[in-house]
């Protein structure tokens, strides 16, 4: 498995699989959940007010995710995913782990072989950087190591982060949990 950080516009990878930082309305927001909603266009919207309607009318809960369409992104799918607000109270590492392996292991489900995260949770949620990166670094090392023959299916792993500072943060947190990854 590649491991990649690289400094980027997660909207315009060309991966299998965009992870996006939702909010539990799946509408649409700020940050990069406001950024993929616009890049995708009118059709993701339309897509997750479908999911709202017919399969989540209470929203999507905290850690959980859900994959729709990627409309006019270059990916194939988008995975919705919420992460814990600490504004909120949610300040439970497991419900932040939760977010990248759901995140995971819905993308091997649907045969991706590369996916990008966001930081989730990081910024608007109240989440450190460090404590972002520690527990994706984590949460990856955790899923690729588990016992399951799909995992071999998803090749590349990309963070895709917003400045060289988080890019280092990033680095650091996975060198300590896999000792060693690829840098874009």
């Amino acid at each position: 498995m590649n491991l990649i950080v690289e400094v980027a516009d997660i909207t315009l990878l060309e991966v299998d699989v965009i992870v996006n930082a939702a909010n539990s309305s799946l509408l649409g927001g700020g940050g990069v959940d406001g950024a993929i909603h616009r890049a995708a266009g009118p059709g993701l919207l339309k897509e997750c007010r479908r999911i709202r309607d017919t399969e989540l009318p209470d929203g999507l809960p905290t850690g959980q995710a859900v994959a729709t369409k990627a409309y006019d992104l270059q990916a194939l799918w988008v995975i919705h995913t919420v992460g814990p607000n600490r504004h909120a109270g949610e300040e439970d590492p497991h419900l932040l782990e939760s977010a990248f392996r759901n995140s995971l292991e819905l993308a091997t489900q649907l045969g991706a072989r590369s996916v990008a995260f966001p930081a989730i949770s990081a910024g608007a949620y109240g989440w450190g950087m460090e404590e972002v990166a520690r527990v994706a670094a984590s949460a990856v090392m955790a899923w690729n190591s588990a016992e399951n023959g799909a995992c071999r299916a998803l090749q590349t792993i990309i963070f895709a982060v917003t400045n060289e500072n988080v890019r280092a943060i990033f680095e650091s947190a996975l060198t300590l949990a896999a000792g060693s990854f690829e840098v874009d």
